[in-house]
């Protein structure tokens, strides 16, 4: 959860806003820093210190592919939380999370939103996470705004902090809405093929298993306390980007907090851009960002879509020598065998159709995969037939 908000905004936000006006560019810190009247443009890999609605302002619009949003819950906290030990709860008590009421922090909501979906491209996503203290909240604004909701993720905590009264279930997940900006963006990332590899070869759900951020990986002071209160765990952070991006896209946070949004796309070979209007964290961040070494290009290039491949026809592994006419196909269990016609057609008990086709009549289904259910014996091993199909994509790609 970050920090920046307007509304009932702290002395250093105001001061912030009156200094700069609500469109200039907000003092940055980078590896370089530019001046304050200098035209806009895209600050990648850098963090924006101040408002975050005036350094949205300060952006180019259409600018950026992903957003990811960890505002502040208003979580409406009235006393201390004690342990049965009696020992205090370190919880979110600052005073970034306060508003003075519901009507506050819907209107604070609606401004960091709009000013999101003015710099996202057409074709960009936005995450916004949050707990039953303010998502229902953000899911409404994000409707009346135009945004698409395609999904929403509860993220499980595999160690959720305790109900310690023992008067509520246990607390044990957040809410992540993901959007596109509109009903007409139909083109959006999503890397479906590799989440679901990811997942075992098994669709990804919409339920992910996480631990809270502990660890090495949690940001601690000289003290020894923690430097920012909701540090979200990189895992997360990570398979949203894995998700809906790709290397070399820009990745905005306008509650950039402890920077997970930044290492991670780092380290993934992603740009970002960070929002912070708290100077301690910004300064955290940054150097916790100057610690990571990003992953070798190959490891983190996204793997080719099965819908933006090349089609190629079962004609073509015929013609190219593959497969004879004449040969028989089978299932991995060998329970159907098929004839392969010269037309590179499939013939079944006396019925001709694609692979496609006689692949579901074999199986009584209505639908068929073929690439996927034939095979063809060599050496007395089944070779699925999909593999002459990926050989003719590779050496179609050699010749480009």
């Amino acid at each position: 959860m970050g920090t920046l908000r307007t509304g009932v905004a702290d002395a250093t936000a105001r001061s912030f806003v009156s200094r700069t006006g609500p469109t200039a560019s907000a003092p940055r810190i980078g590896r370089a820093l530019r001046p304050v009247n200098e035209p806009a443009s895209l600050p990648l890999n850098e963090i924006l210190v101040g408002d975050c609605i005036a350094s949205l302002n300060s952006l180019p619009a259409e600018s950026v592919d992903v957003i990811f949003a960890d505002p502040p819950y208003n979580l409406q906290l009235e006393n201390a939380l004690v342990r049965p030990d009696n020992s205090l709860v370190d919880a979110v008590d600052d005073d970034w999370d306060k508003f003075a009421s519901f009507a506050e922090y819907d209107r604070f909501t609606r401004e960091w939103l709009h000013a999101c979906r003015r710099v996202m491209k057409k074709n960009a996503t936005l995450w916004v996470i949050g707990s039953y203290h303010n998502i229902f909240r953000v899911g409404t604004a994000l409707q009346d705004l135009d945004f698409w909701i395609l999904n929403d993720i509860v993220w499980r905590k595999s160690n959720p902090m305790p109900n310690f009264r023992g008067r509520r279930f246990t607390n044990a997940h957040e809410t992540m809405i993901w959007a596109s900006k509109s009903p007409e963006a139909k083109n959006y990332t999503f890397h479906y093929e590799a989440m679901k590899a990811a997942n075992e070869d098994a669709q990804m759900r919409s339920d992910w298993l996480f631990p809270l951020c502990t660890g090495e990986e949690r940001l601690k002071d000289d003290n020894g306390q923690k430097v920012h209160p909701t540090q979200k765990p990189e895992a997360l952070l990570a398979r949203i980007m894995l998700s809906c991006s790709n290397p070399g896209d820009v990745i905005l946070d306008p509650f950039f907090g402890s920077g997970t949004t930044g290492a991670v796309a780092k380290k993934l070979g992603r740009n970002f851009i960070g929002l912070e209007r708290e100077q301690v964290y910004a300064k955290a961040a940054r150097q916790r960002i100057d610690n990571v070494v990003p992953l070798d290009p190959e490891a983190v290039s996204a793997a080719p879509a099965k819908r933006t491949e090349v089609r190629v026809p079962f004609l073509s592994v015929i013609e190219g020598g593959y497969i004879k006419a004449g040969e028989v196909l089978v299932d991995d269990k060998e329970r159907f065998s098929a004839t392969v016609r010269a037309d590179s057609t499939l013939s079944l008990s006396g019925i001709v159709g694609s692979i496609h086709k006689i692949g579901a009549l074999a199986q009584g289904l209505p639908s068929c995969n073929g690439w996927s259910f034939w095979n063809v014996k060599r050496d007395n091993k089944l070779v699925s037939i999909d593999v002459f199909r990926s050989d003719i994509r590779a050496k179609m790609r050699d010749t480009q």
